[in-house]
């Protein structure tokens, strides 16, 4: 390792003892007990927010359970990831501001840092909408224009497909734009950041560029797996509800599919854990494959002064503050820049 003293070490039988997420200009970072984000400011200092954070896992053992603890970290990483990408969206309008400012086009900005409230309210709106999309669209599509309603597994096939096939036109059509190609950079660089930790290497810029930046434990890996996992699950829920109710409708199947995704969402947390600690074996790199091949849209080589943000982020999480930060904050109240 390097010169640094960390308090973490990657343990190969808790995989997901470090992850992260790339956000505007920037990477977050969550390690046990701490959370690091690192922004790049348009002059070059990187700012980072840190904070304490204890998950539902360590509050309540009933979190700890599989597929619980899947349903609770999604619903916990929601909550995390649009925290950060607000604080990122805030350093990147305070530069806007500042720039303006000097131009004489513009006044100093004022402070309304984003409250509690604010943050629910936009994670509840995003899960509606990705809810309305991902999982109801699809169930409606398929009733409509299929003769399968009563066939479970042909209707969730069929409705599975749908729903890869808007993920994948989502991605490829926001892939072409000039700023998400930059958030993919730095996810890219987050992934080799994260790399770097687990195989025991120094975290700095050279060493992390040697690592790929496809990993099996993606966020990208998760949704499609969750995809997945949803048509094979509820075929055996419709054919369930079936034998029950004698037929199955729309409305039956929008009633029970809907509050069942948190438990998707944990069975498919339980796979990639699973298939992460065996993706160096030939049927590993079978089970990985197919969300490799998908952050071939979803990552892009990043550069180094990325992979530089990536690793200040990593190192701050883990509990080291980095000298390549120039400022540290640990709320958003706290962001006042020069």
């Amino acid at each position: 390792m390097s010169d640094y003293n960390y308090r973490l070490r990657f343990d190969p039988d808790k995989p997901l003892q470090v992850g992260g997420q790339a956000v505007i200009e920037g990477v977050m970072m969550r390690a046990p007990g701490r959370i690091a984000t690192a922004v790049r400011r348009s002059n070059g200092q990187i700012v980072v927010k840190k904070r304490d954070y204890v998950s539902l896992a360590e509050k309540n053992k009933l979190f700890k359970l599989p597929i619980l603890r899947g349903a609770a970290g999604l619903i916990e990483m929601m909550f995390i990831g649009i925290d950060t990408l607000n604080f990122s969206t805030d350093v990147a309008m305070h530069d806007i501001d500042s720039k303006e400012r000097e131009n004489g086009n513009g006044k100093a900005p004022k402070k309304s840092p984003a409250s509690n409230l604010r943050l629910a309210l936009t994670v509840m709106l995003s899960l509606l909408i990705g809810i309305a999309i991902f999982f109801i669209t699809p169930l409606v599509v398929t009733t409509t224009l299929f003769n399968v309603e009563q066939k479970a597994f042909g209707f969730n096939i069929i409705a599975g497909g749908f729903r890869i096939s808007i993920l994948l036109g989502y991605l490829l059509i926001i892939s072409m734009m000039k700023d998400v190609k930059r958030l993919f950079e730095y996810h890219g660089a987050e992934h080799k950041a994260v790399f770097t930790f687990e195989a025991g290497g120094d975290l700095t810029v050279d060493s992390a560029r040697r690592f790929t930046r496809f990993h099996p434990r993606c966020g990208t890996s998760f949704i499609l797996i969750v995809m997945i996992a949803s048509m094979l699950f509820f075929s055996v829920l419709d054919s369930l509800l079936i034998v029950w109710l004698g037929k199955i409708s729309l409305p039956v199947r929008l009633l029970t599919h809907l509050p069942m995704i948190p438990i998707v969402g944990g069975i498919a947390y339980e796979f990639i854990r699973w298939s992460a600690r065996r993706s160096t074996t030939p049927i590993g790199r079978i089970l990985v494959a197919p969300g490799l091949w998908l952050q071939r849209i979803t990552t892009r080589e990043p550069d180094s002064s990325q992979i530089e943000v990536a690793l200040v982020a990593l190192k701050c999480a883990l509990g080291v503050d980095d000298p390549q930060a120039a400022v540290y904050i640990r709320h958003a109240s706290e962001l006042v820049l020069n």
